[in-house]
C-alpha cells in the first residue's frame, strides 16, 4: 500500500456522520519517493470530503511526516499518538482536528 492508495480510497473510507456540521481542510504533507510521497488537501463540508492534489492556501490543519510512516500509521503498524510524540509526525493549527482523524476515515 503507498501513500497514493491511500489517498486514492480516501472517498470511500470517509465517515460521513462523523462530518456532519464541519468546515475544514486537512493539508498533508508527505515526504519520500514515488507513490509515498506528495502534498494533498481534503476539504471536508458539511459530510462531504473531496481530495485534490498540491497545497491549500489556508487549511485548518497541517499534516507533516513521512509518506512511509503516514502508510504505517494509516494501516495500524505505527500509533498516532507515538508518532507525534517521537517527532515523526507533526501537526500544525487545529489539534482538535487531528484528533478527530480517526472517527473521520475508516482506514486499515
Amino acid at each position: 500500500m503507498t501513500v497514493k492508495d491511500i489517498v486514492a480510497a480516501m472517498p470511500s473510507q470517509f465517515n460521513a456522520d462523523a462530518a456532519k456540521g464541519m468546515n475544514s481542510v486537512i493539508q498533508f504533507n508527505l515526504s519520500g519517493e514515488g507513490d509515498n510521497a506528495g502534498q494533498y488537501h481534503a476539504i471536508i463540508k458539511d459530510g462531504a470530503l473531496e481530495v485534490k492534489e498540491g497545497v491549500h492556501a489556508s487549511p485548518s490543519m497541517t499534516m507533516t511526516m513521512a509518506g512511509t510512516d503516514y502508510v504505517d500509521m494509516t494501516t495500524g503498524k505505527l500509533n498516532g499518538q507515538m508518532a507525534f510524540m517521537s517527532g515523526k509526525l507533526k501537526i500544525a493549527g487545529d489539534m482538535g482536528l487531528a484528533m478527530k482523524m480517526q472517527s473521520l476515515f475508516k482506514m486499515g
